[in-house]
């Protein structure tokens, strides 16, 4: 009997011991894969271990004198491209997070091969905004904006920067050419 308690004591341990492993490619509002909304910039290189982790110092009066971080995997395929809080800080926390490889998917499945009509039908849009070139579609429920190429759009759409566009203009099948996260 005592040797039954021990067991079943032991066993509990290891169950209550053992962690879940994080997808490396699960983004919800908190993290993307390995990284949190807490990640310093220093802890970078041993989270992407198997990965080049490339800095990039943008210095014009274009980028407001920014830093940014090219994630590749050992292919040579751009992961992500990270944006740190503060320049040339290792202390900082990422701003943004630039997502570009399809693997990187939201909980409900969402990744940069999906179309505006899978977004539309998992989350709840906050807003869209016209830019030159492109729309930003924000979902505040995991501080994400998902870029979308206005080539994606009706013609009388594509080059009125001042239109307000709605949801119902964008066609379902338009897809994303990139999204972001934002902490």
């Amino acid at each position: 009997m005592k040797k039954n308690i021990l067991g079943l004591a032991i066993v509990s341990l290891l169950f209550v011991g053992c962690k879940k492993e994080q997808n490396p490619f699960q983004i919800s509002k908190h993290h993307i894969g390995l990284l949190t909304d807490s990640t310093q910039v220093k802890e970078l290189k041993s989270i992407f271990a198997n990965d080049s982790v490339v800095e990039r110092r943008l210095d014009n009066e274009f980028t407001f004198n920014r830093t940014d971080i090219d994630i590749f995997d050992k292919q040579g395929n751009k992961l992500l491209t990270l944006t740190p809080k503060v320049v040339q800080d290792s202390t900082s926390t990422l701003e943004t997070i630039k997502i570009l490889d399809a693997r990187f998917k939201t909980d409900k499945g969402i990744s940069t091969l999906s179309t505006f009509a899978d977004i539309e039908k998992n989350y709840k849009i906050s807003s869209i905004q016209n830019t030159l070139k492109n729309i930003v579609v924000f979902v505040n429920e995991i501080n994400a904006f998902f870029t979308i190429a206005k080539s994606e759009l009706p013609g009388e759409l594509q080059f009125d920067t001042s239109a307000k566009i709605e949801a119902v203009q964008i066609p379902g099948k338009a897809k994303i050419k990139y999204f972001m996260i934002g902490w």
